[in-house]
């Protein structure tokens, strides 16, 4: 079997890729189906030895780029390739491109090939906004208040429709805001969530740009691939005509993101966060949830991680950071 991963050259792309090659297979109703071939499809080529490995680059919204990717032995597709919630702001004609048009030509290159594989299409809490309930619940009304969470929101009821009319078999995965990510800062309105645990760890001082007491719904990278796994395990029959799952997470704030720092690195680190607001990322994330209902996605056998504690642990170990 093929299976593809979109924004393979991207960090969960990699982690994710890596988890596979690792693994070997996918357990798809009930067998376990070896991976032939992992196809990463970015604008630029990951950096992955292993003869298993295909790199596909090239603009995602292009019909005959996504035609060297999926063929009619792509079983599996994770669709991570996104421009982040800033930058999509910030270009629009950009965020269209890849955020939607590119999710459009990949469902119609699977409906044009009629071989209805599974997909995971990544969604955000970004597609919420507005004035909201203290715990989002399934049926909790759409609102975003970003072009990243309109453009998220489309690609979610494009691929319920798509799987309704049995083109693909498909699965939105609601992400919380992925926190510790290693690397640098992005144009994510969130990078702010990494930054401020990652910088002081290695020693650099860094910025929380909202309010003490913003609340944030949190997952570890960790959590987030093995998510994406049981995600495109799952039984669609399973899930039924509720495509969307809103993925567990932490409810914690930003004042409590930096008690668990110095709780797990000292005063030292800690005192590394200072805290001057802005307001471009302000309204931004000042939209989101801080609190899910994910009784569903619990008795679907997805996971949240135990702590922030543990999620700043996780990361030191994966960044082979001294605590």
């Amino acid at each position: 079997m093929n299976v593809l991963i979109t924004g393979g050259a991207g960090f969960l792309g990699l982690q994710l890729a890596r988890l596979l090659l690792k693994r070997g297979t996918l357990n798809l109703d009930g067998k376990a189906v070896t991976i032939d071939r992992l196809t990463l499809l970015d604008v630029v080529a990951p950096q992955i030895d292993d003869a298993r490995v295909r790199a596909v680059t090239g603009d995602l919204s292009d019909p005959a780029v996504l035609a060297q990717a999926i063929d009619r032995d792509t079983g599996a597709i994770f669709h991570l390739a996104a421009v982040v919630s800033g930058q999509a702001e910030a270009d629009f004609d950009l965020g269209m491109r890849v955020n939607l048009d590119a999710s459009r030509a990949l469902l119609e290159t699977c409906r044009q090939l009629a071989h209805a594989p599974r997909v995971v299409f990544t969604s955000s809490v970004a597609v919420y906004g507005g004035k909201l309930p203290p715990v989002v619940q399934d049926d909790t009304a759409l609102n975003p208040q970003s072009s990243y969470g309109v453009q998220k929101a489309i690609g979610e009821l494009l691929l319920s429709d798509y799987s309704r009319r049995g083109f693909v078999d498909g699965r939105v995965l609601r992400l919380p805001t992925i926190s510790v990510r290693p690397g640098k800062p992005n144009a994510a309105a969130s990078s702010f969530a990494s930054g401020i645990i990652r910088e002081p760890l290695s020693g650099v001082a860094a910025n929380c740009p909202v309010a003490p007491e913003t609340p944030l719904w949190l997952l570890s990278p960790r959590g987030a691939i093995q998510a994406l796994v049981n995600g495109i395990e799952l039984d669609g029959a399973r899930i039924g005509n509720r495509r969307v799952v809103n993925l567990p997470g932490l409810s914690v704030t930003a004042a409590q993101m930096v008690e668990a720092l110095r709780r797990v690195a000292g005063d030292a680190v800690a005192d590394r966060v200072t805290w001057e607001r802005e307001e471009r990322i302000e309204k931004i994330v000042g939209t989101w949830p801080a609190a899910w209902d994910v009784s569903r996605a619990r008795e679907l056998g997805f996971e949240s991680d135990a702590s922030f504690d543990d999620v700043i642990r996780a990361y030191a170990e994966d960044a082979a950071v001294k605590l």
